[in-house]
């Protein structure tokens, strides 16, 4: 105990001396965790409309006016054919165009029927199969507006119509930063807790310190847990003051117990720091650490169910995910946060989560090559 006593001032000296490090762990998660949430936003507004109005009618200004009037849709040109709405989708002006054929109130009166013509810009396949959509599901709202006004109905012959109620269980107004700063939080642990483990153990082969080390009756398991330990404090730092930027800058506070996040990172940490001393000890220069932690990194946050739902990944990406320790740790902030649950509801989580973090600090314990 008292050799690593000794490991532990050690390395809170070196940490409390380099500003650096410091600035990334105290301030860099706080100022990203406030800034990122305003924009990733899962909403797609301001899409540019190119509108080709060839009836010019009441009906027709009416759906347009719809169309704008939803928020969702920004009109930028009004053309007067479809070959100059065109020529703004190609120069990338618009991002859908909306034709109004001509009779299109004649047709609607006379025929009780007519046909739209949407084009969508789908270089951006989200952006674009969700203008489709909106637009689509103004026009159906229109269309049964236009359904009830032009048929009388009477007490023998009333128009059907179903009434639907929904409820939003667990984020009832919809609101996407509930969604995306506990995401946000868990890969901003990870990474300041990943990145400076991997550093460490390298700058001390940079440094030439770790051969005084080597010849030292320090065991393997009393360094690495030297190591471990401080960046393991520091992580549940950085956690805390997340879960304070959440609270003060957007009013979120966890519906569950705070003390089952806690629980849970404290064993997430030692997971993701056994991993970046894992990748510390076969490296030898920052370098290299950076670059595979780097590799890593994105394929843990590509993968790890904050931008992309795992549901909708195909079934390799669906194995592979299993094997993320991110996974489990955004799938517990949203568990927690916002739904409310509680230690039985993650246990199986915490238990996965132990797994990774035996094998892997036992992986970085034998890897560890001491010379004497």
């Amino acid at each position: 105990m008292r050799i690593i006593k000794f490991l532990l001032i050690k390395e809170f000296k070196q940490i409390f001396r380099n500003r650096a490090i410091l600035a990334v762990i105290m301030v860099m998660p706080v100022i990203q965790l406030i800034i990122l949430p305003l924009a990733a936003n899962y909403e797609i507004k301001n899409i540019n409309l190119a509108v080709v109005d060839n009836d010019r009618s009441d009906y027709s200004r009416d759906l347009i006016n719809q169309v704008v009037a939803s928020g969702y849709f920004k009109l930028r040109t009004y053309n007067d054919s479809y070959k100059q709405a065109f020529t703004q989708l190609e120069e990338d002006n618009a991002d859908l165009i909306l034709e109004i054929p001509r009779g299109f109130e004649q047709d609607l009166i006379k025929e009780n029927k007519q046909q739209l013509f949407i084009g969508v810009n789908a270089i951006n396949g989200t952006k674009a199969g969700l203008g489709a959509g909106y637009i689509n599901d103004i026009i159906r709202e229109y269309n049964n507006g236009l359904r009830k006004k032009m048929n009388v109905s009477t007490s023998f012959n009333a128009i059907p119509v179903i009434e639907i109620t929904s409820s939003n269980w667990y984020n009832p107004h919809l609101n996407y930063r509930l969604y995306m700063v506990p995401g946000i939080l868990a890969i901003l642990v990870t990474l300041v807790g990943g990145f400076l483990s991997a550093l460490n153990i390298v700058k001390e082969k940079e440094a030439g310190t770790i051969e005084q080390i080597n010849v030292s009756p320090v065991k393997k398991y009393h360094f690495i847990l030297g190591k471990l330990i401080p960046f393991w404090i520091l992580g549940n730092v950085v956690f805390t003051l997340g879960l304070l930027v959440g609270w003060i800058f957007y009013g979120i506070i966890p519906l569950g117990n705070i003390l089952v996040l806690y629980a849970f990172i404290a064993v997430y940490l030692l997971a993701i720091l056994g991993f970046g001393l894992l990748v510390s000890t076969i490296c030898d220069t920052q370098q290299q650490a950076m670059l595979i932690m780097f590799f890593f990194v994105m394929i843990f946050v590509l993968m790890g169910g904050l931008f992309t739902p795992i549901d909708s990944m195909p079934d390799w990406a669906k194995t592979v995910s299993k094997f993320n320790p991110i996974t489990y740790f955004i799938d517990v902030m949203r568990m927690v946060v916002i739904k409310g649950s509680g230690f039985k509801d993650v246990q199986k989580h915490i238990l996965i989560i132990v797994g990774f973090a035996i094998v892997l600090n036992i992986a970085a314990v034998l890897n560890y090559r001491k010379t004497s």
